[in-house]
């Protein structure tokens, strides 16, 4: 499945918009500033409903074809001022730091911006104008795969280092060794995180 042309969507369903706004300590408040200005960015909090990984374009949509085509796939994702932002389960991101600080894997691997407890992100407009510019001066973003359940399954650190590590080395693509979680647990799949070999 190619992501960026079936799965990309303009628009952030209701129940995507609750569990967007679950991550604001006043998210009454953010649903009313949503229906008033639903083309407008909005600021959230990582740590409580979601971490962010934040990656350079480019990388991102390797990571994210590897995700798609031999993994689990992905939760939501944004695009924003040049990067790709992967949402990841609450307390990934200080994880992923901590196993991209391991040599075998750091060189390989661009640097990440791992958002997590204590950090904000900027997300896209709940909706976009069909004549939006993509400009990062002009735009607010966009959605890759825009929020649209109230639990959306998130990638764990395990999950988005077996991606990019993939994605850093170019290896051929093969079906992830992954096991469904539990339906609604919001744990995700466990993936074998085998020793990949030095290019």
């Amino acid at each position: 499945m190619d992501i960026w042309t079936y799965e990309s969507v303009e628009y952030v369903t209701v129940a995507g918009e609750a569990w967007l706004a679950s991550a604001s300590e006043y998210p009454r408040s953010m649903r009313a500033l949503w229906e008033s200005r639903p083309w407008a960015s909005s600021v959230l909090p990582c740590g409580r409903t979601f971490d962010v990984i934040s990656m350079p374009a480019l990388f991102g949509r390797r990571v994210l074809d590897e995700l798609w085509s031999s993994g689990p796939g992905c939760g939501p994702v944004a695009s924003y001022r040049g990067r790709t932002l992967l949402f990841v389960q609450p307390g990934a991101a200080p994880r992923l730091r901590t196993l991209l600080a391991w040599e075998e894997w750091a060189r390989d691997v661009p640097p990440l911006l791992c958002h997590g407890q204590g950090d904000a992100v900027t997300v896209p407009p709940l909706q976009r104008m069909v004549d939006a510019p993509d400009s990062p001066s002009l735009g607010g973003g966009r959605w890759i795969v825009a929020p649209d359940t109230r639990e959306p399954w998130l990638p764990g650190a395990a999950v988005v280092l077996w991606a990019c590590v993939r994605a850093a080395r170019g290896e051929p693509r093969g079906r992830a060794s992954a096991t469904a979680g539990p339906a609604g647990a919001g744990a995700g799949p466990e993936v074998s995180l085998e020793p990949v070999p030095s290019a």
